[in-house]
């Protein structure tokens, strides 16, 4: 998360069209929520099997992605991740302004 929480300073010169792209592989389940208040973030999966766990309405939606299956978090939207095994995932994100807070 650190490394995210430092996106701002490397890349701030973007502005809010600047996306961050990166891939990562999980064998745990996130123990934060984030949100990205400036944009949408796209999540592809690309081995395993990955739920996304959103805050929306008061509730959460669960949405759980297969290889070559993506979602998207709007603008604003918290959201966290459970993976049961190892999971692959490439992110696309607008990553001014994100915010963490624990699970």
């Amino acid at each position: 998360m650190e490394w995210y929480e430092g996106y701002g300073q490397r890349h701030g010169e973007d502005g809010r069209e600047g996306r961050l792209v990166s891939m990562y592989s999980f064998t745990e389940s996130w123990d934060a929520w984030e949100m990205h208040p400036k944009g949408h973030e796209i999540v592809l999966c690309i081995e395993g099997e990955i739920t996304l766990v959103q805050e929306v309405g008061g509730g959460e939606r669960r949405v759980t992605l297969a290889p070559g299956e993506y979602a998207i978090n709007d603008p604003g939207v918290w959201h966290t991740a459970d993976v049961d095994g190892e999971v692959t995932a490439l992110f696309i994100t607008a990553g001014e302004g994100t915010q963490h807070r624990p699970r």
